[in-house]
């Protein structure tokens, strides 16, 4: 279904679009980068430079299946409207600015998943929405988190066994560099996962506008706009929420920081294989309460941790609520 819309105002969408991507990339900086700022690998400066390049390198590495699930496996894609597609920007950024502001590693994506589906239900009811893809993105807020910190938790035990006989100098000097690259592989993952959920968001607007050519697809322009701004988002830094994941959780070292950005990067390259527009936040948080957990129950703050989980599981109803809202908003207009 076409909806008329002025040039003028389609581009102010796909600029609020760009603009969510950017908050994305600010906010969730600390997803790739929190355990090198944390462990001193990196100063804080050049770990941001490192994220951004990370982030912007998924263009010549990762295909497009997430945009697909967003731009058409949430809601119904004909039924997406302009301002479906502001009340879904809106009510995610609200969202992530609130949670910015506290230091609290909330997701930007559920966020916008949240505001899609509320802004979707607001406009056309709840047969709207796509059940496939919105089911796999819910199982993936309790899943994510939990192979993280499965994964984590058996790295940090096959690791600590493998290097038992070597000198704490020694194997401490091999995780140094393993950390590193660990880290460059979350960045990446990072933005190939999350730069598609905004690309999926521009591309159905696209669609449902008329402007797409030739059925539903991703334009070369969204793909190089949505993975430029995130990495300028990255390169602003998150700094709160990079305190609360790299020091309030548990202490890091380079051991743990390896087994963190590396469950990390298994649990997101592999969503975003199977298209799922899966949490980079809940993965790295999951993983590295699980490398804290591995050392002793006790090394876990789970008081900060119990905070974040209720973030999470809050997020989506509330960035849906303010979804709607702003859709809602559309009608005096």
């Amino acid at each position: 279904m076409e909806h008329t819309l002025a040039l003028p105002l389609l581009f102010g969408l796909v600029a609020l679009a760009l603009a969510f991507d950017f908050l994305n990339g600010l906010h969730d900086a600390a997803n790739a980068i929190a355990t090198v700022v944390a462990t001193r690998l990196l100063s804080p400066v050049v770990a941001v430079l490192f994220a951004a390049f990370g982030n912007f390198a998924a263009y010549w590495i990762m295909g497009l299946h997430v945009a697909e699930t967003v731009g058409k496996g949430i809601i119904d894609k004909d039924a997406v409207t302009p301002a479906v597609v502001f009340g879904a920007l809106v009510g995610a950024m609200f969202w992530n600015v609130l949670t910015w502001i506290k230091g609290i590693p909330s997701s930007s994506s559920h966020a916008l998943i949240g505001g899609l589906l509320g802004a979707g239900i607001a406009a056309a009811g709840p047969g709207v929405v796509e059940s496939e893809g919105t089911v796999k993105t819910v199982i993936a807020i309790v899943a994510s988190p939990v192979l993280g910190f499965l994964i984590a938790m058996l790295m940090m035990l096959l690791t600590s066994w493998v290097f038992r006989g070597t000198t704490p100098r020694a194997s401490n000097g091999v995780f140094k560099t393993l950390h590193l690259f660990s880290s460059a592989a979350y960045s990446i993952s990072h933005g190939g996962n999350d730069a598609q959920k905004t690309m999926g968001i521009i591309a159905v607007l696209l669609y449902s506008t008329g402007h797409l050519q030739g059925g539903f697809h991703v334009p070369e322009w969204v793909v190089i706009s949505c993975y430029a701004a995130i990495s300028i988002g990255t390169l602003s830094g998150g700094w709160k929420i990079i305190k609360t994941m790299g020091s309030k959780l548990t202490k890091l070292n380079h051991h743990s920081g390896f087994c963190a950005s590396t469950a990390g990067s298994i649990v997101v390259f592999g969503a975003s294989a199977m298209g799922i527009p899966v949490s980079t936040t809940h993965a790295i948080t999951g993983a590295v309460v699980g490398t804290g957990a591995a050392r002793r129950a006790s090394a876990v703050r789970w008081s900060v941790a119990s905070r974040v989980i209720v973030a999470w599981f809050v997020t989506i109803p509330a960035s849906a609520i303010v979804g709607a809202l702003f859709f809602e908003l559309t009608r005096l207009f």
